[in-house]
């Protein structure tokens, strides 16, 4: 699998026997572009010359542009060598060594260690070549994690030879298994935002997932919403799926996938990928159009951020804004295929209606979200597809009605529609025992288990996490301490009363440009001693898409994200702040909201299960790792009393979370 990854793979016996010519042409038939700029290649020149010098004396195997499916990008040079997996970064002609360049071969490097199964257990050396740079110190350490993965290792021209050998003289174990290397499963587990900008480039969803036993269904549920779409389509009908799964389990990215698969795949299979997540929008819109210029700059060509941005959105809109054109315009519209994200958070009728008297004159309006969304795509005269993709336990806004309103929907206005369901929905979070009953006299039901994702994928090192917070949250105090001590030797989950220490635990945890940064509750507004304001604003793409060198980005630690920035996005470390709005107490949770100078009990019970919700949503959002921070609380301020605070914090004890 992994010699098709690289434009160019050799023994390094074969490539220093090569010519400079020969090589250049494989590499450049590898790569199966005809528009490469001459800058490029003669940078695949410079390399070749410079690893003709570096491997003289060594032996193994050498590969040129190898793939890393899931960032959308390849590594200049991997070699293998003995023990030891070199990934090298050239840059050409550069006089130091930038942040950014030994950020991207350290994430080079930990792609491989995390995500190539063949990789797991090897040493590997990223190195960063600044041909011109002046000669470095040559230092060579394992970074804190000691998982055999080096602090990247800067070299320029000359010092190559000694940075090859320092490396290998660190190192122990036997040489690697050329063979078992190149046939090596990569499983990828990639962000939301990698996962849109590789499906948008044309990877398909096995090239950017995990293809382990567990994660399978992803393919499976990918292929059940295509055999539904192109049978609605042959027999001219109108049916609706449900795609349901934990936190993380991949269900956008199900619906990206579909939604680049049928993006004028044939005709008239339009479809398009909405969500009211107006942060997720936002960002993915950014993330696709920054990526789209990038890589037409690379060609020579020239395209604005409008022009981009127009494409863009032909793929991926808000829900709200395709809501309020097709009440503008009552035709069909373009899609016959329309993915809802998060579908749970369509409006109930008084929610939509009220918006619908208040913003959009329309005193008359008697349908709720999901009734007019289905209505639209009932428009068309032969057929037409609604994916929708359901979290449980995620609803967390007035109004939001939740799988059942589609259901009730579908039996006051559409009964000739089609049903696609999971059999396997018992969660009481989906309100499944309700959903289920409600259908099941109804004709034209179909029950596929392909349709439920079972298994978190967004952690790559422990799929139960949204269990653990599920147990947490449902107050299964031994269950969750099974599952912790389950999960934590492949992921970190921390608590601790002091900010600075969990600040600088997320810092010391990522490597590259592993993202980190603080999440709170919306209701969370006793935070601010601690610098943290809940009602002031942020930009989410600076947040989740910005440097470490801005202040807007999330690594400052100075803004916040709330569930409502935060879901359905994720980070590689979360600090997750815990405030006195969902306390925890002998008789179970309590829920507050603080107005004017105290803290009140919220008594709505939907109220109280979107705060419950919000937690969820904040404790499912990172991927490799956690801290959480319950304050310590302060004797002489009565709206932050430890006795607030400490309960939560000795639950979180009991349960087996390491005290930092």
């Amino acid at each position: 699998m992994s010699i098709n990854r690289a434009y160019y793979s050799a023994t390094i016996n074969d490539f220093l026997k090569s010519d400079t010519d020969t090589l250049l042409g494989r590499i450049s038939r590898g790569s199966d572009d005809s528009s490469i700029l001459q800058t490029q290649r003669n940078a695949w020149v410079r390399q070749i010359e410079v690893l003709r010098t570096a491997l003289l004396s060594h032996s193994g195997s050498i590969y040129f542009e190898y793939s890393i499916p899931r960032m959308g990008t390849r590594i200049d040079v991997v070699l293998l060598v003995g023990p030891a997996i070199f990934v090298i970064e050239f840059k050409v002609g550069e006089k130091i060594f930038s942040a950014h360049g030994l950020d991207q071969v350290c994430d080079y490097a930990l792609d491989l260690k995390n995500f190539h199964d063949e990789s797991h257990q090897q040493f590997i050396a990223p190195i960063l070549v600044a041909t011109h740079a002046k000669a470095p110190d040559i230092f060579v350490s394992v970074t804190p994690q000691n998982d055999k993965l080096l602090f990247p290792i800067k070299s320029n021209t000359a010092m190559l030879p000694k940075a090859i050998d320092a490396v290998l003289s660190f190192v122990d174990g036997g040489a690697i298994n050329v063979a078992n290397w190149e046939q090596g499963r990569y499983c990828p587990t990639p962000t939301i935002i990698e996962a849109a900008m590789a499906l948008y480039k044309g990877h398909s969803v096995a090239d950017i997932s995990r293809s382990d036993a567990g994660a399978i269904n992803l393919h499976q549920t990918t292929e059940a919403i295509s055999q539904v779409i192109h049978q609605a389509k042959d027999n001219s009908c109108k049916a609706i799926c449900f795609v349901t799964g934990v936190p993380g389990a991949g269900k956008t990215l199900v619906g990206l996938n579909i939604a680049t698969k049928h993006l004028k795949a044939d005709g008239d299979t339009y479809s398009v990928f909405l969500s009211g997540n107006g942060p997720l929008v936002q960002i993915l819109q950014e993330a696709l159009a920054r990526d789209k210029i990038a890589r037409e700059k690379k060609k020579g060509n020239k395209l604005n951020k409008k022009q981009a941005l127009s494409e863009v959105k032909a793929f991926v809109q808000n829900v709200h804004h395709y809501r309020d054109d097709c009440l503008i315009d009552d035709s069909p519209p373009t899609d016959h295929v329309a993915l809802f994200d998060e579908a749970q958070r369509a409006w109930n009728i008084e929610q939509t209606s009220s918006f619908m008297r208040r913003k959009k004159n329309r005193p008359d309006f008697n349908q709720s979200e999901p009734e007019f969304l289905i209505s639209c795509i009932n428009r068309h005269p032969d057929w037409g597809v609604i994916v929708c993709l359901i979290g449980g336990g995620q609803e967390i806004n007035t109004g939001e009605a939740g799988i059942g309103e589609w259901i009730d929907a579908l039996h006051r206005s559409f009964p000739d529609w089609q049903i696609h369901i999971s059999d396997r929905l018992t969660d009481n979070e989906y309100g499944a025992g309700v959903v289920l009953e409600n259908i099941a006299c109804r004709p034209n039901v179909h029950y596929n288990a392909d349709l439920h994702l079972a298994v978190s994928m967004r952690s790559f090192r422990a799929e139960h996490v949204s269990l653990l917070v599920k147990q947490l949250l449902d107050l299964e105090v031994e269950g969750a301490r099974s599952t912790l001590a389950e999960i934590r030797s492949k992921y970190s989950v921390v608590i601790t009363r002091d900010f600075a220490k969990a600040k600088q635990w997320m810092k010391m945890q990522a490597r590259g440009t592993e993202r980190y940064g603080i999440v709170v509750s919306s209701q969370a507004e006793r935070l601010k001693p601690h610098a943290i304001d809940v009602k002031s604003p942020m930009n989410p793409i600076h947040w989740f898409l910005a440097g470490k060198d801005d202040v807007r980005s999330s690594y400052y630690l100075e803004e916040v994200a709330t569930e409502f920035h935060i879901q359905g996005l994720e980070l590689d470390w979360v600090c997750v702040t815990w405030d006195a709005d969902f306390r925890y107490s002998k008789n179970g949770w309590e829920h507050r909201s603080f107005r004017g100078n105290k803290w009140q009990k919220i008594l709505k019970p939907e109220r109280q299960v979107y705060l419950k919700n919000a937690y969820r949503v904040l404790l499912t959002r990172a991927r490799q790792g956690m801290v959480i921070v319950i304050p310590e609380g302060d004797a002489e301020d009565p709206t932050r009393d430890s006795r607030y605070y400490d309960p939560t914090f000795e639950y979180l004890e009991k349960i087996g979370f390491s005290v930092i």
